[in-house]
């Protein structure tokens, strides 16, 4: 029976609860399915931090090498550790160091769920470049505490990083309805936004079936709003795809369905799954998070793995479950009991 190593780090807060609820899940669709799954579970946490100074051991990364996948809860605690360093300290070395380049979130309304929108016909994936841009990490602070004090963020734009999302965006395009929006801002971004939207063009050459319109971020962010059915497939920088992700998760009836993958495409690495919903210290210990996010990430999790078949069983059952009106209004029910809910229809 072919068995996949999965490493699991439920994190702070409600990533603790959704994992066990996307974890059983997984686990019962492996059985159905004829395959197994065997999780390793990592403390790692703003808790672990408080305990021994870090996010993670310093030999992380290469604890996690030989895992077939990751499933990630939710990390942060920013009453107790600064989200800067919970970020730097877990999340964005593993997507680095494991060349997690494509963040892809899927952005549609399941059956049941009400938007704000008056239209429910939209089907977007969002493809966000994960590893570098405006969150690269590079710059500094001098002077500080003293009027003279400056800080300085720059972003890191290189050819190949860009080219590779770009083609990465294409490539998914090629497999649904060949529309592509590229996420710019080079009006105001004379540099490297121009740069991308070059490289945009070169490549889209190699992509004649493919429509390829480009917008700037703003009026990008209108259109998923005011119509949000003429988009398909959406790529953007780190920071713009991080925004317009959030305002595709607004859309789609909130975060608790909002479920991502950080793809490593070239597979030479183990790639990343997880609930982008944050670990929600206001209702940690309620047990009413909604894991349907975290369960549908899962689902992402058996795609990349090769199991499609199964994973369009979760995503059935997802969807039976919210069209009967369970897991659609926040706090309505328990965990548990939508996870119970998701158990009976996996069949």
């Amino acid at each position: 029976m072919k068995t996949y190593a999965i490493a699991l780090i439920p994190g702070d807060g409600i990533g603790r609860d959704v994992t066990d609820a996307a974890w059983t899940v997984l686990e019962a669709t492996a059985k159905q399915s004829g395959f197994a799954l065997s999780g390793t579970t990592f403390p790692w946490s703003c808790a672990h931090y408080k305990e021994t100074g870090a996010m993670m051991p310093a030999d992380g990364i290469k604890m996690l090498e030989r895992f077939d996948a990751i499933l990630l809860g939710a990390v942060g605690w920013p009453a107790e550790v600064p989200d800067a360093v919970s970020l730097h300290g877990l999340l964005l070395p593993i997507r680095k160091g494991f060349t997690q380049y494509a963040n892809v979130r899927p952005h549609r309304l399941l059956p049941g769920v009400n938007g704000p929108l008056k239209t429910t016909a939209f089907d977007i994936l969002c493809i966000r470049e994960n590893t570098e841009g405006e969150y690269s990490g590079a710059g500094g602070r001098v002077h500080q505490g003293t009027s003279a004090e400056i800080a300085v963020e720059t972003s890191v734009f290189t050819r190949a990083g860009v080219e590779r999302i770009l083609r990465f965006a294409f490539e998914q395009a090629c497999k649904r309805r060949k529309k592509l929006a590229s996420v710019t801002k080079s009006n105001a971004q004379k540099y490297s936004m121009v740069f991308w939207d070059e490289v945009t063009r070169l490549v889209a050459a190699d992509y004649p079936d493919v429509e390829c319109t480009s917008y700037h971020v703003d009026a990008l962010a209108a259109r998923m709003v005011m119509a949000p059915e003429s988009l398909d497939v959406v790529v953007a920088s780190n920071l713009f795809g991080d925004i317009l992700t959030d305002l595709g998760a607004a859309i789609q009836g909130g975060l608790g369905f909002a479920a991502s993958a950080n793809i490593n495409p070239e597979r030479k690495a183990p790639s990343m799954f997880e609930p982008v919903h944050g670990s929600a210290p206001d209702i940690a210990h309620l047990g009413t998070a909604n894991p349907i996010a975290a369960i549908w990430s899962g689902a992402m999790m058996l795609e990349h793995l090769g199991e499609t078949k199964a994973a369009a069983r979760v995503m059935a059952a997802l969807e039976a479950t919210t069209s009967h009106g369970i897991g659609t209004v926040p706090g309505k029910e328990r965990t548990e009991a939508i996870t119970a809910a998701v158990l009976s229809r996996l069949s």
